[in-house]
């Protein structure tokens, strides 16, 4: 209920705001907070706020059967997809650990996975699960389920043939579900010939050099970007800003708003841990 809500005539809105002022200074008779208490008040407006968002959220659930929402996700006229991203940031459930673990334990119980980073995967990725799931239970088939089949506005075939081509790239949890739902890798992943040759056994020490090297260069970013979200509480960040971090005992000046920037635009070569690790700190692009 806003501060500017009216009953009729009278300003309902103002005289609750009154009350909760009253009680948080300990003036309210015991009678009187007993039976607002029985009406369901919520004292505290920040977990009034949460109450209403949490509404939004399992009137979104009934309707899709997820909380992977889009961004752009509506429920009851509140922007229920902006506040799912913003509360599976860190800190996103406030500062006190007893109120973001009885919030955790209440989005839980609307949808067990409502943070799928916590599972290895992200939003994106958990919205299109549950869409094929969905479109399967109604009896599409597999087949039939190409680029193009939308389920609640996402192209769920495109989804799934890019799932069967990067199988091998998924973690075991995400082979497993997909398994149980007929889906396999289109074709296994090539295999890597043994170096017959001395020139070719230093082009693998060189690839695998390469690979380390980028391995790293991701996990100086991470570390930089949680760095970053730690001190400034945002994920948006400068395109120039420059980032310094220790590592190892070894300083490093990481090009932040650079390094995001790549993430992005070669998201689809990360692998399913990147994904996660990124989606962990609030940054998966959906």
């Amino acid at each position: 209920m806003s501060y500017e809500h009216l009953e009729g005539a009278y300003p309902l809105g103002r005289w609750l705001s009154d009350q909760r002022r009253a009680w948080r200074a300990g003036q309210m008779p015991s009678k009187l907070a007993d039976d607002l208490d029985a009406l369901g008040i919520v004292w505290d407006t920040a977990d009034a706020q949460f109450a209403e968002n949490l509404a939004a959220a399992r009137a979104y659930f009934a309707e899709a059967r997820t909380l992977a929402a889009p961004r752009h996700a509506t429920a009851l006229d509140k922007p229920v997809g902006q506040w799912l991203t913003n509360i599976r940031r860190p800190g996103g459930l406030g500062k006190d650990p007893k109120r973001a673990k009885v919030r955790a334990e209440q989005l839980a119980a609307v949808a067990p996975e409502w943070n799928p980073a916590q599972l290895g995967w992200t939003v994106d990725w958990q919205r299109h699960y549950v869409g094929l799931a969905a479109l399967l239970n109604e009896g599409a088939l597999l087949t039939g389920i190409v680029p193009g089949v939308t389920y609640r506005g996402d192209d769920i075939g495109r989804w799934l043939t890019r799932q069967q081509r990067d199988f091998h790239r998924l973690n075991d949890e995400q082979q497993t579900r997909l398994t149980k739902l007929g889906i396999e890798a289109t074709a296994a992943p090539a295999q890597r010939p043994a170096p017959t040759s001395a020139s070719d056994g230093s082009k693998s020490r060189t690839a695998v050099a390469g690979m380390t090297r980028s391995a790293d260069a991701f996990r100086r970013g991470l570390a930089a970007l949680a760095q970053y979200i730690e001190r400034e509480q945002r994920t948006v960040i400068p395109r120039q800003h420059t980032e310094p971090i220790t590592i190892d005992g070894q300083d490093h000046d990481v090009r932040l708003g650079v390094w995001i920037s790549n993430q992005k635009s070669r998201s689809d070569k990360l692998n399913s841990e990147q994904l996660a690790q990124l989606a962990a700190l609030g940054v998966d692009w959906v």
